[in-house]
């Protein structure tokens, strides 16, 4: 069966629980043990004192270490992506922290793409700094010699220990290739041993790109996102192969930032309908892109949708390989500079001003001041984050009054 078939009922058996259709929530601290024989096996298998026999599974001993509703959301969410595994947060900075933490130790380096999503920027730039985590940036369109060099003469060429990329970019849609960091990967793992690549596949979520898919060693999202999609819940996942999602569930349950048995059934109940969900955002992110580049008062559209117009040879192929759709994500710049952007984004009356993206409803916010606020306004200029750059998410409102709203806000500028 296909992935939107099983969100009904994988994982699920309602004979487990007194016949319900859909999975209740097992909202509950602990779990009973059927004997001490018994909680004694759970505990060595829990903390790898012992391994697994064929077909044994873990038994439940406590929501902190594992819960029905969130062992099937884990479940079905490794569908999508054709994971192995998955771990669930209660935030995507969370995942990707918790990720970075497990794979990173003082004195190593990490090479990351730029632009990321702010709060990424900050936790690489500021905290994983006093840890002594040193980090290298890259940006769209560099090539894989240009990377090498520079994490060679930078002196720490045998330190390189994760490569971090979000692509396509938050906020300019800029794609990354995701089999050259796979080689930058391989020419470093010859010296260095294991090397992580992790993909934030947040922007396409898990219907529109598969990272794993191209070599990529884990999979991250912000689940409030896409995967939630009713702007009501913040969560996280990582997905990857067994072996390293297990190392990242340990250190999972010592820092105790896995998500709440409330929000894995939320997420499950909004699973079932993710792909009409994006497959609708993305039908109407086609149309909306297409009026804003041709209105008077826009100067450019930074939208997937376009790539085979505004796009290189290069970012075309990656677009082709990676990608399945243009996505339901647009920015684009407005004429003008951060008065217009602000005149335009309090004017909006459907959609609505605030962050966060991948809802059923249309949001606009202005990165450069909001999302991206603390990264350094050099950086920002070079990668077109600028007074004029306007986001939007588009969701599943009928596409005509989105349009109708943008074009009543564009004529208050």
């Amino acid at each position: 069966m296909k992935p939107e078939s099983l969100m009904m009922s994988y994982g699920y058996d309602p004979k487990l629980s007194e016949g319900a259709l859909k999975c209740p929530i097992f909202q509950t601290s602990t779990f009973v043990f059927n004997s001490a024989q018994e909680g004694k096996r759970f505990f060595e298998l829990a903390y790898g004192i012992s391994e697994a026999k064929e077909n044994e599974q873990l038994g439940l001993i406590y929501s902190r270490l594992n819960n029905p509703d969130l062992e099937i959301l884990e479940n079905r969410l490794c569908l999508w992506d054709g994971a192995s595994d998955c771990a669930v947060f209660e935030s995507g900075m969370s995942a990707i922290s918790t990720a970075m933490l497990e794979f990173l130790s003082p004195g190593d380096l990490l090479l990351y793409s730029r632009p990321v999503y702010g709060g990424t920027d900050h936790f690489i730039n500021h905290f994983l700094k006093k840890l002594q985590v040193d980090a290298i940036g890259f940006y769209p369109g560099e090539k894989l010699d240009t990377i090498i060099d520079r994490i060679d003469s930078s002196g720490m060429g045998e330190k390189l220990k994760m490569i971090h990329v979000e692509t396509p970019a938050n906020p300019t849609n800029a794609l990354i290739d995701i089999e050259m960091c796979v080689n930058i990967k391989k020419h470093f793992e010859k010296t260095n041993g294991q090397v992580i690549v992790s993909i934030d596949n947040t922007y396409m979520g898990p219907i529109w790109q598969h990272p794993l898919k191209h070599g990529a060693d884990l999979v991250l999202y912000s689940a409030t996102k896409y995967i939630g999609g009713h702007s009501d819940v913040i969560a996280g996942a990582c997905l990857g192969s067994k072996e390293l999602i297990t190392r990242i569930k340990g250190l999972r349950t010592f820092l105790g930032n896995m998500a709440g048995p409330w929000n894995g059934w939320l997420l499950m109940r909004s699973l079932e309908t993710l792909k009409v969900r994006m497959d609708q955002q993305a039908k109407n992110a086609m149309e909306v892109a297409k009026f804003l580049q041709s209105h008077p008062k826009v100067e450019f559209v930074y939208y997937l949708g376009f790539i085979h117009q505004t796009g290189s040879p290069e970012e075309i192929a990656i677009f082709e390989r990676q990608c399945t759709t243009g996505g339901a994500m647009i920015s684009f710049d407005i004429k003008g500079g951060e008065k217009e952007a602000f005149d335009f984004l309090n004017a909006l009356k459907l959609i609505k001003l605030a962050v966060s993206l991948g809802g059923t409803e249309s949001l606009a916010e202005h990165p450069q001041t909001m999302t991206h606020a603390d990264v350094p306004y050099e950086d920002k200029e070079r990668m077109f984050i600028t007074e004029k750059l306007i986001r939007l998410s588009i969701g599943v409102e009928y596409y005509e009054d989105i349009i109708s709203d943008i074009e009543m806000a564009l004529e208050k500028v």
